[in-house]
């Protein structure tokens, strides 16, 4: 199977963009990393395929450095609002397919998404939500968002489900979400079977909407 290898701009290299150019270029994909602050862009050239130091608010620069060839752009600037706003028009302006945009607060994503933007991210709220689930939850390990409606949930089955079957529970029936793996130790059942027997401990990994897997969380199973 071929890599599929992608390119990616990372726009602003703050702790967000950063982390973000880090992991995208030990994933082994193209990553052209840019700030207007030098030493950002010296920390990072180790980090990426090619670092630039320029205004991304200045559209020839930004055309000068080869941003109109990457597919995926990535705006991570920190508190400067107005230069996020100035280099996702820039951005939309040059006709870049996918813009991702860090927003600083709902202002901003409003902002955002009035010029146009559907991608746009606010990691502190995302993380506070994350906690609040955890804290709030005993069960549940981790979850993924796949939509504003839909997520990917690892939780941890309860002693109420020990040596009962998935069919026994009737967990899509009652609850509307589907029971995609079960993880017992270092084991992992794919797809498992209506009669596999579950076990206190085991690690259940469900899609549903997060409505119905909250609601599944405080039933206890």
């Amino acid at each position: 199977m071929r890599w599929n290898k992608k390119q990616f701009a990372v726009i602003g290299l703050g702790r967000f963009g950063g982390s973000i150019c880090k992991e995208l270029h030990q994933m082994g994909h193209d990553v052209l990393a840019i700030d207007r602050d030098e030493k950002k862009v010296l920390e990072f050239a180790a980090f990426s395929s090619h670092a630039l130091q320029l205004d991304s608010t200045n559209e020839s620069a930004l055309k000068r450095s080869g941003i109109t060839n990457f597919e995926n752009v990535i705006v991570a600037i920190g508190e400067d609002i107005q230069s996020s706003i100035l280099t996702t028009l820039v951005l939309k302006d040059l006709q870049i397919p996918k813009v991702y945009v860090k927003a600083q607060n709902h202002y901003h994503q409003k902002v955002l998404m009035k010029i146009g933007v559907e991608q746009v991210v606010q990691p502190e709220i995302e993380m506070g939500k994350k906690m609040a689930e955890h804290l709030g939850s005993q069960k549940i390990i981790d979850s993924i968002d796949l939509s504003a409606d839909y997520s990917i949930t690892e939780l941890m089955a309860t002693p109420k489900v020990n040596r009962k079957s998935l069919n026994d529970l009737k967990i899509r029936l009652k609850f509307g979400v589907t029971v995609l793996a079960i993880k017992r130790g270092e084991k992992l059942n794919v797809s498992p079977l209506p009669d596999d027997i579950l076990q206190a401990g085991d690690v259940l990994t469900v899609l549903g909407t997060k409505k119905d897997i909250h609601q599944f969380d405080r039933a206890g199973l």
